[in-house]
């Protein structure tokens, strides 16, 4: 399988994946950001982590990437942490599904579009992917907001355990395919 790519630039934005080097400005973007981030992100629930078991973290992410597997990527804007994202492998051949978070400090500057733009443009010119996928509970209303804007085509609702504290249980499933990128 074909490593996916380890930087991404996207609209003044550099998305580069997360080194173990990266442990302390990792957590420090974590830790100011775990109220933000508690309501939607169910890992959250482990932070803070001890900087050892970061580095744990980050080293496995390294290995995954290497044999082909998902990437990891911090987002930065001016050098500074705006946010994590990622190119994910567990929706099936052919499908890679994008997760991304920006940093309370960076809200409303449009970077979780350009974000997800950057990502589903990378993931369909990634050979062997044929559709990108943006998953989100239904209670996080500002998550739909990115894949409509972006174009994506709204799948469904389907049932889903609750994982954090803001979720209802529904997940909601939007879609790009390949052959109708760009609308």
């Amino acid at each position: 399988m074909d490593r996916l790519p380890e930087r991404v630039e996207a609209e003044g934005l550099t998305l580069r994946r997360w080194t173990v080097a990266d442990a302390g400005i990792q957590h420090r973007a974590i830790v100011d950001n775990i109220a933000h981030l508690e309501p939607w992100m169910p890992w959250v629930a482990l932070e803070p982590r001890p900087l050892e078991d970061r580095v744990a973290l980050l080293s496995r992410w390294e290995r995954e990437w290497r044999a082909g597997g998902d990437v990891l990527l911090g987002v930065f804007a001016g050098g500074a942490v705006a946010g994590s994202c990622g190119l994910h492998r567990r929706r099936g051949t052919g499908v890679l599904e994008i997760g991304y978070w920006i940093h309370v400090g960076f809200l409303r500057r449009g970077f979780a579009t350009a974000v997800a733009s950057a990502l589903t443009a990378t993931a369909l010119s990634t050979p062997g992917v044929d559709r990108v996928e943006i998953h989100h509970d239904r209670a996080n209303e500002a998550s739909a907001a990115i894949p409509r804007r972006l174009g994506y085509r709204f799948v469904g609702e389907r049932p889903d355990r609750i994982e954090a504290p803001g979720e209802v249980g529904i997940d909601c499933v939007w879609c790009l395919d390949r052959d109708s990128e760009g609308g």
